[in-house]
């Protein structure tokens, strides 16, 4: 019966030699041979792990202790001989381990520190998103160059995830907005007599705000999340990588079809969502102010102009984008693991409403400028 070789470290030479199984229940003996260990003075330590047999996490902690160590004294450590599966192991340490000694420095760090930190992250992230965006920009107009280079089934299907599969949910959800806001006004305008102006508060608020928000809410948190996840996921399970060893450029498989599937299908949901609000608001002008339907269509002909609707209408395109690259770009940003897939998609969600609602208040700004 072999005999098992025992886990040692020893010094020699200005090399510290690494031998055996470095497993969980060998720490603590080499922890203690460490400890009576007279390391070596040179200005350069090789730690020799030729003749490692075993190593897992409490192993590759120790020996990643000893190497920090080293070099906090000043000492260049250099490591030979470790086995690849080991060294990956290794690498996986020492990526958390810098990861924790930047948090403990953030701890520690005054206020001012603090703050300068989250302004450079901020910063570095501003420039991130915007060299994802530049890139975006480039492979899109090459593939207007070269149409035959965009993945049409891929955008067939993300026409019918993210439009097809969308119309029940976002035809309730517009049916029931035009509901409430016909029945709140309803109470208010059948006290000055001005029941027929329900269509005017209908028309002109759903056509031209309130639908493409609420579709590009929705979207937001139905779509965009689920481009950040899969994106994710696929780089959490290295199949990014596989991608681009096989030649294929990720921004033309998994970008370009999510934004243009997603510039064509916000659109038709908002004209959608529309015809769907203002019937929710035809029905409680009819039942709540006695506006029947040919008088409610003929007020909405005369009060309702075609630029409320193409206001509404134009801003889906650029509502489309915004979620699309924000979710895609999210997901392009994970570094860790399944939490870290999670972190992602909640702050996807958050960008995507957040910046489609600034972008609607600058666009109804500069429309009132306008006289639109």
């Amino acid at each position: 019966m072999p005999v098992e070789q025992q886990a040692t470290v020893t010094v020699s030479n200005n090399v510290i030699h690494c031998r055996g199984p470095w497993t969980l229940p060998n720490l603590a003996e080499l922890e203690r041979r460490g400890g009576i260990l007279q390391w070596p003075d040179a200005p350069s330590v090789i730690c020799d792990a030729s003749e490692m047999t075993a190593m897992d996490t409490g192993g590759a902690l120790l020996l990643q202790q000893n190497i920090n160590d080293l070099r906090h004294k000043g000492r260049t450590a250099s490591l030979r001989g470790l086995k690849p599966e080991f060294a990956e192991l290794l690498q996986m340490v020492e990526t958390q381990w810098s990861h924790l000694d930047n948090e403990a420095a953030a701890h520690r760090a005054g206020w001012a520190e603090r703050l300068a930190r989250a302004a450079q992250h901020r910063r570095e992230s501003a420039v991130r998103a915007l060299a994802f965006l530049g890139e975006s920009a480039v492979a899109f107009c090459r593939s207007l160059m070269r149409p035959h280079s965009i993945r049409w089934r891929a955008l067939l299907r993300i026409l019918e995830l993210d439009g097809v599969r969308a119309l029940p949910i976002t035809g309730l959800l517009t049916f029931l907005v035009g509901v409430v806001i016909a029945y709140q006004g309803a109470e208010q305008l059948r006290k000055f007599g001005t029941n027929i102006f329900i269509v005017d508060l209908v028309g002109i608020s759903l056509l031209r705000e309130i639908a493409p928000l609420i579709v590009a809410i929705l979207i937001a948190g139905r779509s965009g999340s689920a481009y950040a996840a899969e994106i994710g996921t696929m780089k959490v399970t290295e199949e990014l990588d596989a991608v681009r060893t096989l030649g294929i450029s990720p921004m033309n498989l998994l970008v370009l079809p999510r934004s243009l599937g997603l510039v064509i299908a916000l659109p038709l949901l908002t004209v959608y969502a529309d015809v769907l609000g203002v019937f929710g608001g035809m029905l409680i002008a009819s039942g709540q102010l006695n506006v029947s339907f040919t008088e409610f269509i003929a007020r909405f002909e005369e009060a309702v102009s075609v630029r409320h609707f193409l206001i509404g209408l134009g801003k889906a395109p650029f509502f489309a984008v915004i979620i699309a690259l924000v979710g895609c770009y999210q997901g392009f940003q994970i570094r860790g693991g399944v939490d870290d897939v999670g972190r992602h998609t909640t702050i996807s969600v958050v960008q995507s409403i957040f910046l489609v609602i600034v972008f609607d208040a600058i666009c109804s700004i500069l429309t009132n400028w306008w006289d639109l």
